[in-house]
């Protein structure tokens, strides 16, 4: 491994992934080696957990997350094989997320950040989300500054840097950009296993800045592609947000949302989960305005907690239909 052109203070380079406790490696030639089950690993590390919680939080997303599980299959035969004193190299996981805003992300890396942690890959499974202006300075000598900060407090988990495309603007000549991704490139090499980096944002845009950074896209060992929503599942993702907020939907009113929908998604900007949360907050203020105007009615935890067909017809993309 060449020595890092950029120190990162407070990171540790390490060599090859990391063993349970008591594992012998390569090494240790006289260490006691006992082979071990898949489940035993996943029991120890309860990273099923994790699991349960992502198809929790995340509707649909199947072929995601089966690229996540295939990741930590991987990570778990590395334990067994050191286990049983394989050499095992660990493997580089920086990844690409590519896909429109609101198709879980964040969430799906915040999740990774926890797997990581609990196979052994990463120290604190912490995830560290920035963008652009995070890493890039406007003047000589503040972005190197500004990046290594970044990294330190991202070492030992997660760094997800959305809307990665920015940090390149070939038509500015001034522009800082290109230091912060060699900072990157060499943390991303030298650091890989103490470190993942995620780079996010929309697939075209990403392909471009991949085509225009091929050290960066030979670096990228996992390239996940996140699809749009259909109506019925942004409909499920409505249900679960309003059940987490103890609302829900009454008479009528799951078939206005979805009637809603219909028309969001022929309108231009529709941005998936996070559209269907903008639009339940303005049925929520819809439905207070509509109980303040009831001074006198006693409301019950009933009324406080329903969503009426009234509240989500009243939106302007009903007006706008023709």
């Amino acid at each position: 491994m060449n020595a890092p052109l950029y120190a990162i203070p407070g990171a540790t380079a390490r060599t090859g992934a990391a063993a349970p406790e008591g594992a012998g490696t390569a090494a240790e030639p006289n260490a006691v080696r006992t082979a071990r089950t898949v489940g035993e690993v996943l029991r120890e590390s309860q990273v099923e957990a994790v699991f349960d919680e992502l198809e929790r939080d995340l509707v649909g997303l199947a072929p995601v997350k089966q690229r996540i599980r295939d990741v930590a299959a991987l990570l778990v035969i590395d334990k067994l094989r050191l286990n049983v004193g394989l050499q095992a190299q660990a493997p580089s996981l920086h990844m690409s997320f590519t896909g429109n805003p609101g198709t879980g992300k964040t969430t799906v890396a915040l999740r990774m950040a926890a797997i990581l942690h609990r196979l052994g890959y990463v120290r604190k499974g912490h995830l560290v989300a920035v963008t652009r202006d995070d890493l890039v300075g406007q003047y000589i000598g503040h972005t190197a500054p500004k990046t290594k900060e970044v990294l330190k407090k991202a070492m030992g988990g997660v760094l997800f840097i959305d809307e990665a495309y920015y940090l390149y603007r070939p038509e500015n000549e001034r522009d800082y950009g290109q230091e912060a991704i060699e900072i990157l490139l060499q943390v991303m090499e030298n650091q890989r296993d103490d470190l993942v980096v995620i780079l996010a944002g929309y697939k075209d845009r990403m392909d471009t800045f991949f085509k225009s950074n091929p050290g960066l896209s030979s670096r990228i060992a996992h390239h996940i592609d996140f699809p749009d929503y259909g109506e019925g599942e942004l409909l499920q993702i409505a249900e679960r947000m309003l059940a987490g907020l103890n609302y829900r939907f009454g008479a009528g009113a799951r078939e206005a949302f979805a009637d809603y929908l219909g028309l969001r998604l022929r309108q231009p900007h529709f941005a998936n989960a996070r559209s269907v949360r903008n639009a339940l907050d303005r049925a929520r203020l819809r439905q207070a305005s509509r109980l303040f105007a009831e001074h006198d009615a006693v409301l019950d935890a009933e009324a406080l907690s329903t969503i009426s067909s009234e509240d989500i017809r009243a939106s302007r993309v009903f007006a706008a239909a023709p």
